[in-house]
């Protein structure tokens, strides 16, 4: 999730029992989205992120034209998108002009989509048919 669920609650040190009661997430609402089973809405992610100071402060949102919002993680080298998933980075972005931030981050998680679904595809194919790939 934007910074996986999982990782924003570790972030604070609470049990999910007590995350969830801190946050006003139903438990079972919690170990689903953690388990990858649900996600949260885009705005439950950004407003979580916003609220945990650890994670605050190391968190940089980034806007694309289009309205798409990406999270960056100094700390860490990470980029997330409004759904929690990251790609870990190497180049600093320090310096990067604003408005072509988004533009980069919305290309490389545009390529992570497909290549995302293509892995899906290729796995629920590879469930119907025998064939080995050598």
């Amino acid at each position: 999730m934007t910074y996986a669920i999982k990782e924003l609650r570790m972030a604070t040190g609470l049990s999910q029992s007590k995350f969830a009661a801190e946050y006003g997430i139903p438990v079972s609402t919690l170990r689903k989205w953690e388990q990858g089973k649900a996600s949260p809405a885009p705005y439950v992610v950004t407003l979580l992120a916003k609220a945990i100071p650890s994670v605050n402060k190391s968190l940089r949102s980034i806007t694309h034209t289009d309205g798409s919002r990406y999270f960056y993680d100094e700390n860490r080298k990470m980029v997330y998108d409004k759904t929690g998933n990251g790609i870990r980075i190497r180049e600093d972005l320090e310096g990067v002009k604003e408005q072509n931030l988004g533009l980069y981050l919305h290309d490389l998680f545009e390529s992570f989509y497909e290549i995302q679904d293509r892995f899906n595809r290729d796995c629920m194919s590879d469930k119907e048919d025998d064939i080995i790939w050598t």
